[in-house]
């Protein structure tokens, strides 16, 4: 399971890096998405201790108190937190992109191909 789950994490970090370096912006915010993506499984598989299956997210009466008998909630929360979060910033980010396109005539970062499109008859 936690090759699986490094795995994925691998793929989407990369992923997103190589979007990230793309010209377009949508491909940028692509990018952003998948890399948000990596970071809420790390941080969520941080939560179990060694991401054992059927252990109790909270603590129960009648076993000890420690980290051995329960996963620990705060990554949980931390990770549906940024998913909100990242949510409101892929919807932020699109707005951009349309009226940066809307302006400037073009999707690519630098907007270099806006003036190379005007000075071509």
């Amino acid at each position: 399971m936690e090759l699986i789950l490094a795995l994925a994490i691998g793929v989407l970090t990369g992923s997103g890096v190589w979007l990230l370096l793309r010209p377009r912006t949508f491909q940028v915010i692509m990018g952003l998405s998948l890399l948000s993506y990596a970071v809420n499984l790390f941080i969520f598989s941080m939560g179990r201790l060694g991401l054992a299956i059927d252990k109790e997210p909270v603590l129960q009466p009648g076993l000890p108190q420690d980290l051995a008998h329960y996963a620990d909630p705060m990554p949980q929360a931390l990770t549906l937190t940024a998913i909100v979060i990242g949510f409101a910033m892929t919807a932020l980010f699109l707005v951009v992109l349309l009226a940066s396109r809307g302006m400037a005539g073009t999707d690519h970062v630098d907007g270099s191909r806006a003036k190379d499109a005007q000075e071509m008859p």
